[in-house]
């Protein structure tokens, strides 16, 4: 009965066993029949890509550099007195022209003018004495020692008020250029030194262009450079040219510093003023040039798409200077050939495209 027991028990676990392997596949098959798989879907059409592009042709490709500058006077100067003093005269108007050598200011000179009347004073009997004292020499009735004497006593005369009228020249504020005063920063009556300002007297026309460029370019920038500028604010554009350059490169900035000269005959340019400056470096005749966003770079390879017969043909080239929007190509393009400018992210070899715009 034991034995009985043990097998019934056995196969129960058995059939148990064999019922849990093959019951899930037998549920995956009534599943796929009640609910069959859908067809695999037809193949899409190629999606033909709309671009623009350019047709290659020669043009002048100038290679330009831009850079930032300061524009300067031509001349300026502060205006100070050589001597100490209270100011007597103010000749000046503030913001008004003034010439070369125009009295501008004056401080008191009466000392000055007494001490030399005084010295004039002497002149007369100072002549007479050489004059006498050559007289007496020509017939031997006095030395040479004693008429030298008396000519060197007549010569520091007249060095000394020569003296006196330099140090009168000091006491008067004279315009050393032309241009236009400032503002005044002293009154009639106000004691002065030479450390005293009096005005700032300023050159605009012509003005000086200060840039500096970087060193590589430093061999570009010579005597004679076209420069082209524009003042902030403004879209007019101004042309001058340089006409001197720092002897080295600046070993901080590693810049090299040079200045050109704009005319400013209208004076319409004031000195202080921040300008943008265009360095023309050189031009190139009968250049093949596309925009720059044209070609991409892959594994070190420049790259650019053609249109041909349809379809984007994928073409290498070398490239040349680039400017702001333009590359330079030196081969792998020539002149009627038709260059991809958009979509260039999505564009591959051989995908089929259709010109919506060509320049």
């Amino acid at each position: 009965m034991t034995k009985v027991v043990k097998w019934i028990v056995t196969g129960i676990i058995a059939l148990f066993i064999a019922g849990m392997i093959v019951y899930p596949r037998i549920r995956r098959e009534r599943a796929a029949k009640d609910n069959p798989a859908p067809a695999a879907p037809a193949p899409r059409q190629q999606r033909i890509l709309n671009v623009n592009a350019v047709v290659m042709k020669t043009q002048v490709l100038s290679d330009r550099t831009h850079t930032t500058a300061d524009i300067l006077p031509a001349e300026e100067v502060d205006l100070a007195f050589e001597a100490s003093g209270k100011i007597v005269e103010i000749s000046f108007q503030e913001g008004s022209r003034v010439s070369r050598g125009d009295l501008l200011a004056k401080i008191n000179d009466q000392p000055l003018q007494a001490e030399l009347h005084k010295l004039e004073a002497q002149i007369q009997l100072a002549n007479a004495r050489v004059f006498r004292q050559r007289t007496l020499l020509d017939r031997d009735a006095v030395s040479q020692e004693a008429y030298e004497q008396v000519r060197t006593e007549y010569e520091k005369l007249m060095a000394d008020i020569e003296l006196v009228k330099a140090h009168l020249a000091q006491t008067e504020l004279r315009a050393p250029f032309d241009g236009i005063i400032g503002l005044r920063y002293v009154s009639e009556g106000a004691y002065v030194s030479a450390s005293t300002r009096i005005a700032k007297l300023t050159k605009i026309s012509p003005v000086k262009i200060d840039f500096s460029v970087p060193e590589k370019y430093a061999e570009d920038i010579v005597s004679g450079t076209d420069v082209t500028f524009r003042v902030t604010g403004s879209l007019k554009e101004y042309h001058s040219r340089v006409y001197a350059v720092e002897s080295k490169v600046d070993m901080a900035t590693r810049t090299l510093i040079a200045r050109a000269l704009y005319p400013n005959t209208d004076e319409s340019i004031r000195p202080g003023r921040y300008a943008e400056v265009q360095l023309t470096k050189k031009e190139i005749p009968n250049a093949l040039a596309i925009p720059s966003e044209a070609m991409t770079q892959e594994m070190g390879k420049s790259l650019v798409y053609c249109y041909r017969s349809g379809r984007a043909e994928q073409v290498e080239i070398v490239a040349g200077i680039r400017t702001e929007s333009q590359l330079q190509v030196i081969s792998g393009l020539s002149p009627g050939d038709t260059v991809i400018i958009s979509g260039i992210m999505q564009m591959r070899s051989g995908l089929p495209v259709t010109l919506d715009h060509i320049q």
